[in-house]
């Protein structure tokens, strides 16, 4: 029986060579794309990352300062406090407020239906040590106030001309306690605001904090209740001007695990 045997062709050498050389240039080119590719991932996710802490920082900012006082916002530069009308931040780094008591004021009982207080002054029915307050219900703003730690005695009563008195307690539902120094020039008003703290940001060695629950006058004294808000701050920079406040802040952002490459994001609100 014959046998029959076939003949291939094979690669030769300098063709097997030639496909080396196409795979390595090939391959090449795909890495250094997926490097590139892997590169820009890595730095848009660190400018993504940073622009978003940014924007939810200058959010807690805005929801706490809708609640500010006019009159009663300040910067701090060098030891100096000085209202913010239309003043541009240059050096400063501390932005301090007194808000007003928006959690009580908004609040109410499913049975009696009224707010912690009304913000109305019955002008006729108060006296030098009692401010009658129709439609409030202060024993709610009392329990609310307790139960995001702070106190109604220590809260104090605003007025439109900016004067501002000391609470001293409460009586009944629809009356609170006050202080008036006997005097020309106290007056009241038919529209009030209560407030139990005062509110500041501080750029501390390039972090921002946010101290809350200090006393609720002009110019207070920080206290010890402070949260971080935002860390590698760079640039802390604010505006009044006709009731409104701009505020920008850039934040500086680690891009991957190489802490020395940073990138730099910056925000900008406007609060009215």
């Amino acid at each position: 029986m014959r046998r029959m045997s076939t003949m291939r062709n094979a690669l030769t050498l300098i063709e097997v060579v030639f496909v080396i050389v196409i795979l390595g240039v090939v391959a090449s080119i795909g890495a250094e794309i997926i490097a590139n590719t892997y590169e820009s991932y890595i730095v848009q996710r660190a400018q993504y990352r940073a622009a978003m802490k940014t924007e939810l920082a200058l959010s807690q900012i805005a929801n706490r300062l809708r609640y500010a006082i006019p009159g009663t916002v300040y910067a701090e530069d060098g030891g100096t406090i000085t209202p913010i009308t239309e003043i541009t931040s240059a050096t400063s780094n501390r932005l301090q407020w007194v808000a007003y008591d928006g959690d009580s004021f908004e609040a109410m009982t499913s049975t009696s239906r009224k707010p912690g207080w009304s913000g109305f002054c019955d002008i006729d029915a108060s006296t030098a040590t009692s401010i009658s307050t129709p439609g409030s219900n202060l024993q709610l703003a009392n329990a609310i106030i307790k139960n995001l730690g702070g106190s109604f005695n220590q809260a104090r009563i605003y007025f439109p001309d900016g004067s501002n008195y000391a609470v001293k307690g409460r009586v009944g539902k629809e009356s609170i306690v006050v202080n008036i120094p006997t005097g020309t020039g106290n007056k009241l008003f038919e529209r009030y605001k209560l407030a139990w703290s005062s509110y500041a940001l501080s750029l501390e060695s390039g972090d921002l904090y946010l101290y809350y629950n200090f006393s609720p006058a002009v110019n207070a004294t920080l206290g010890n209740n402070k949260s971080l808000l935002l860390k590698g701050v760079t640039n802390f920079r604010f505006k009044g001007s006709e009731g409104s406040l701009r505020i920008k802040i850039c934040k500086e952002e680690a891009v991957g695990m190489n802490t020395t490459d940073t990138i730099h994001a910056c925000k900008e609100k406007v609060i009215f």
